[in-house]
């Protein structure tokens, strides 16, 4: 399932996964791991943020997905289900069926 992972961490942790490597390395290793389709990097209400859209094949996934998160930068964690205009089409499209 399409979903959106958006990542907030407080400065002082985030500084510290910066100045130590852990930053880049925890998004490097989410990102080999799910390829997603889009990735953003972003300052929000003050907080490092980051965005991702990839495929989570189940919800098994989400543990591993957020723990490293949760555990590696104090973030919080959002996973939403998301479409793009191709699937909210067809849901439409279902709809009238």
């Amino acid at each position: 399932m399409r979903t959106m992972l958006k990542i907030l961490m407080p400065v002082g942790t985030g500084n510290r996964a910066y100045k130590d490597g852990t930053l880049g390395q925890l998004f490097e290793s989410f990102m080999e791991k799910y390829k997603p389709e889009s990735a953003y990097f972003y300052p929000e209400n003050g907080k490092r943020a980051a965005l991702f859209v990839f495929d989570m094949p189940d919800p098994t996934h989400i543990p591993p997905v957020a723990e490293k998160f949760f555990s590696g930068l104090d973030a919080e964690v959002y996973l939403t289900p998301v479409m793009n205009a191709e699937d909210l089409k067809a849901g439409i499209q279902k709809t009238k069926q």
